[in-house]
Formats: C-alpha cells, sequence, structure tokens
C-alpha cells in the first residue's frame, strides 16, 4: 500500500502536452461615427498540459487484494497553458488614413481573449481524454513493476472539475 501511495509524491503527474495556434481576427469598422476601417489578424501559439493530480489520492482509492489493485484516479485537468510573447504574431494590419494603429493594449486585449478560448476549448481539443489514458498506461506500467498482476484502474466518478 505505501509503494502506491507513493505516487501521491509525483503530485501533478503531466502526461499530455498540445500545441495549438489561435488565428485572431479582429475588427472595428462597424461604428457609425467613425471614418474608416481598421482590421488586424493575429496569430497565438499555445502550450497546455494536462495530467492528473496524484496528491488526492486516498486509502479509499486503492484496493489490493493479493496481487490484484484496483486504483481510483481524478480526471485529468488543466496543469498550465503557456503562450510566449514571441509566438504572438501580428499576420496582417489594415488600418485607413483616418483612424489609429492599433495599440499594444488592444493587441494584448485580443491575446487574452485568444487565451480564453483556448482554454475554454481545451476538452473539445481532446487534451483530457489523451491524458487520462496516457496515466492510465504510465500507471498500470509502474504496478507491474511492483508486482502486481492483475490492474483495474479507473476514474473518479465524481464530475469533472471546471477548468
Amino acid at each position: 500500500m505505501q509503494e502506491v501511495l507513493g505516487l501521491r509524491n509525483m503530485s501533478d503527474l503531466a502526461t499530455a502536452e498540445y500545441v495549438v495556434t489561435k488565428i485572431i481576427k479582429a475588427n472595428d469598422n462597424q461604428a457609425w461615427y467613425k471614418i474608416g476601417n481598421r482590421k488586424i489578424l493575429m496569430s497565438c501559439k499555445a502550450s497546455l498540459v494536462a495530467g492528473i493530480d496524484l496528491s488526492k489520492l486516498t486509502e479509499k482509492d486503492i484496493h489490493i487484494d493479493g496481487e490484484n489493485i484496483t486504483l481510483t484516479l481524478p480526471h485529468a485537468h488543466l496543469l498550465y497553458l503557456d503562450i510566449k510573447p514571441e509566438d504572438i504574431k501580428t499576420a496582417f494590419e489594415d488600418v485607413s488614413v483616418f483612424r489609429s494603429n492599433f495599440s499594444m493594449q488592444e493587441k494584448n486585449d485580443f491575446a487574452r481573449q485568444a487565451e480564453k478560448q483556448i482554454r475554454e476549448s481545451a476538452d473539445s481539443l481532446g487534451i483530457y481524454v489523451t491524458a487520462e489514458s496516457n496515466a492510465t498506461l504510465f500507471i498500470n506500467n509502474f504496478l507491474q513493476k511492483e508486482g502486481f498482476k492483475n490492474i483495474s484502474i479507473d476514474f473518479s466518478t465524481t464530475k469533472k472539475p471546471l477548468q
């Protein structure tokens, strides 16, 4: 039991990393009082890492019967989302003569909006399914090395936490 509970020391077990690119398209030529157009097209590359928080394992999540073990893990969650400033690029900007260029603050706001959209779409990208699958493989191999023959790994029946 102690060896299995030792998994908790790993804390966050990162088991999936996705790199995605978000295209940001914006214009503000809809206002009647503004003369001319302002359009921008930006790209934003983000790295998402998901995994399992093994520090949440408790004794009630582990059932050992000789060489048989059943382990209930918490669901995968997003460990971090990283967007480097150099990975935010302006691909196109069109500003008519009567308008001012997009400010750095406006570009930063677009990047924050892109980060929020990427975070919200993480589940639909399949990163949590991949993270749980990879965690199952990793922990299964770990438990085999600990001498277990019949290994059953499930995930908590409680609802996945909001990312």
